[in-house]
Parts: structure tokens; sequence; C-alpha cells
């Protein structure tokens, strides 16, 4: 059966604007693209859906982000002054008082949460990745979820990869078409040399992706170039011998074997000139999180520079415990306005960015639709800037993924949200 989904405006991205615009999908797979009549004419049997005043355009992706964290959404707002403080209460909690269905109602409330903000793609990074996993495909968002991998201390390499690896075992039962496994050594602060030299070499040798939080904060390059600082005093506490490789991070996960990976890296704040072109010719690319910077106090990624030398971005929320949203179309805004607007950053460009970027015939059914007929849209000169300049998540009238329609009508057809909504509360009174 053959759907067409007509509106006022058609976003290829991979080509120009339709005017009166519509797309057929059939199955999975995006089978035309073009003026919504001819498409019409094309499918005589389909079922048209039309939705007036609007813009198709491809799924949102949100490029990193912890789904497994939408329960601490408002619960680390007194610690946010304070990075290291706020990892330790954020572990602390999450360890002790989460269990593993818990887990998976905070991961699956966060892909309900981005599939009514349009997003059909995640970068996942997840401690509990097999909880996460699955609640992707509950809800039917797309994703690579990380598995993450912990262990500052060189004396307990063996046990910690031993871990990884067969947590990993564990994930590729559960991947689908839609739903991957990877992994992620968390930072270079809460991982040694030789366990990431491990890690590196397994996700070549497995062919897994691999992601890491990188070059995030002036107390990571403390602790990278100078060996001092909370972190380096942290492991100190703790018995760890820490040998500073008196470099970038960017540096160091070259030294290491990480960037030989083709890394998805997050943040990137704290980068120089050979940072960035060392990124682009290990072909690595960054998750954007301008939010989340912001709201820890860290800092401003470069952007400009990033896409002046042709480093691949995407744009994350990270997780809602440092944003509080999971919205890719603000953080498109965010991005461009942080930037000081630099007018390199176009509203095309922006939305490239949150993007998977195409519709075209034989392509994966991955569309979203977004109204425009807010009281803060219109007048509508320009669909693309309204939708970075003035729309937002709330605005998505329906998202499809693999052809499915995800959400639609005010609600996720996937799961029932209800049931959600009560496990969160009892969760947030275990916090």
């Amino acid at each position: 059966m053959t759907t067409i989904y007509s509106a006022r405006w058609v976003l290829p991205l991979s080509s120009p604007l339709i005017e009166h615009g519509a797309v057929a999908v059939a199955g999975p797979l995006i089978v035309g693209v073009g003026d919504a009549a001819e498409i019409a004419s094309k499918f005589p049997d389909a079922r048209i859906e039309s939705f007036g005043h609007s813009v198709i355009l491809p799924g949102l992706v949100n490029a990193h982000t912890h789904l497994e964290l939408t329960a601490f959404r408002g619960y680390l707002e007194n610690e946010e002054h304070d990075f290291f403080a706020w990892l330790r209460k954020l572990t602390l909690a999450r360890l002790e008082r989460m269990t593993p269905d818990d887990i998976r109602v905070s991961a699956a409330w966060g892909a309900c949460e981005a599939v009514r903000a349009g997003i059909t793609c995640v970068g996942d990074a997840s401690d509990a990745a097999m909880m996460s996993m699955l609640a992707l495909r509950d809800v039917g968002l797309r994703g690579v979820v990380f598995q993450e991998s912990f262990g500052p201390d060189p004396r307990l390499v063996a046990e910690n990869f031993g871990k990884l690896k067969t947590k990993v075992e564990e994930l590729r039962p559960i991947e689908n078409e839609l739903v991957r496994a990877g992994v992620s050594p968390h930072a270079p602060y809460t991982v040694c040399r030789k366990q990431l030299e491990l890690i590196a070499e397994f996700a070549r040798s497995e062919q897994l992706p691999l992601m890491m939080h990188a070059a995030e904060s002036e107390s990571e390059e403390l602790f990278l170039r100078e060996g001092r600082g909370i972190f380096a005093d942290g492991l100190a506490k703790r018995g760890i011998e820490w040998n500073a490789p008196r470099t970038s991070t960017i540096q160091y996960l070259k030294q290491v074997g990480i960037l030989a990976t083709e890394p998805l890296l997050a943040h990137c704040i704290r980068v120089d000139d050979e940072d960035i072109e060392t990124l682009k010719q290990s072909r690595a690319k960054v998750a954007h999180c301008p939010k989340s910077n912001a709201k820890l106090g860290h800092g401003r990624a470069p952007l400009v520079k990033f896409v002046a030398e042709g480093v691949t971005v995407g744009l994350g929320s990270d997780s809602v415990a440092s944003n509080n949203t999971c919205d890719i179309l603000e953080e498109a805004r965010f991005a461009a306005l942080f930037a000081l607007h630099d007018p390199s950053l176009t509203a095309s460009r922006m939305l490239s960015a949150a993007t998977t970027g195409v519709l075209s015939e034989g392509a994966p059914a991955d569309l979203i639709v977004v109204g425009m007929n807010g009281t803060h849209q219109l007048p509508v000169y320009d669909p693309v800037t309204a939708l970075i300049f003035s729309s937002s998540g709330r605005d998505v009238l329906l998202t499809i993924i693999a052809g499915r329609e995800v959400y639609r009508d005010q609600r996720v057809m996937t799961v029932d949200e209800e049931r959600l909504r009560s496990r969160m509360s009892e969760i947030v009174q275990k916090l």
C-alpha cells in the first residue's frame, strides 16, 4: 500500500524546495518525491494524506544523547557549577537507585520525546545499552546505542575490557534493521590509556561504531596537558597513577588509536587549529551540543572553523540532565546564534546538519511533517528560515521511521505513553 504525504512545502534538501509537493511512501522506502499533482497521478491507488500549510523534510538526527538519563531532567540543577560534583551525583543515583527496568522506562520516555520532536535517528551513549536498545526498539526509533566503558585504573584493564566485550556479545542478538550496537570509552579522564588502545582495536576488528566524549572542559584539558585539576586529584585519592600525555585531547586520542576508528566525538570545545586538521584528516565526526555546553559552563565549540575546514558536524542534545530538552530544531537555532550568526552558517546549512539529509526515491522513508500555522511562525516567507529560527520540536505533526508512522495526532503510536508516564512518576519518587 502506497501512501502519499502532501504539504505546502517539501524540502528534499538533496534537491531544490518543492512548493505544493508530496512524498510517496511504500513499505520502508520513499518511492516518489515531487509536485503533489504529479505524484498523485503516478500513484492513482495511493492513500493521500494532506497536511496543508506545513513542510515535509527528512527526519532529524540527534547525534549525541543519553536517553537512559531522561529521569534526571532537572535533578542536577544545583551541581551545574561543579562538573565533577554533577558527574558524581548522577553516577551514584543511577547505580544505587535505578533498576534495569527503571533505565529501560527512562530511555523509552526519552525516545518518546525524541519522536515527538521529529527525531528519527539517535546516537545514544548508555552504561546499560541493552535496556536502551530495547527502548529504541519498543518506540521504533532508529539509532546506534554505544555501550559505555569505564576504567581509569590500569590495574583493572583486563577486567573492564572483558566486561565490555561480554556486553557487546549480549547486544548483538538485539540488533535489527533500525538499531545497532557500538562502543564508547566514556572519556579521557575515566578510561586509562591501555583500555583506550584495546577498545580502539576491538572496534576496528569487530567493525563497531565508536563514540567518545572529547575535549569537553577546562578540567579535562588540565588533566591531559598538565596532569592536574579535579580529575587528577580524584584519581590520586583512589591511589590511581596518572601520567599526563602533555598534549591535547585530540592528539592523545590519535596516539592511542581512537581516531583510527573514524569515531563520533561529542563536544570538541577545547580544540586548536592543529586539532581541527587532525579531526579532518582522520575523518572523525563531531557531535556539537551547544545548549548542554552552555548550561554546564564549558564554552562554545568552534563550529564555524569545523565547517570551514570540512569536518563533519552533527547536532546533539546531550542528555536532558544537562540540557533539559531533546529538541534538535532548537539546537540548530542555538548553534547558529552561539556562533554569532556567522554568515557561513545559513539556515540551510544548519538544517542539513540537523537531518538525515535526503528525501529521494529509493531512500529510507524517515521523514517528518512540521506545521507552519503557529502564531510564533506566521508569516512564513522562507520555510527553511522559519524552521530554524521560528520553530521547535513542538510543531512536529508527524514522524515516520522506515515507513512506519511512529508519532501522529499528538501521540506516540507504538507504546503506552500513560504507562510510561506512571512509571516515570515512580522513578522520580525513588530519586
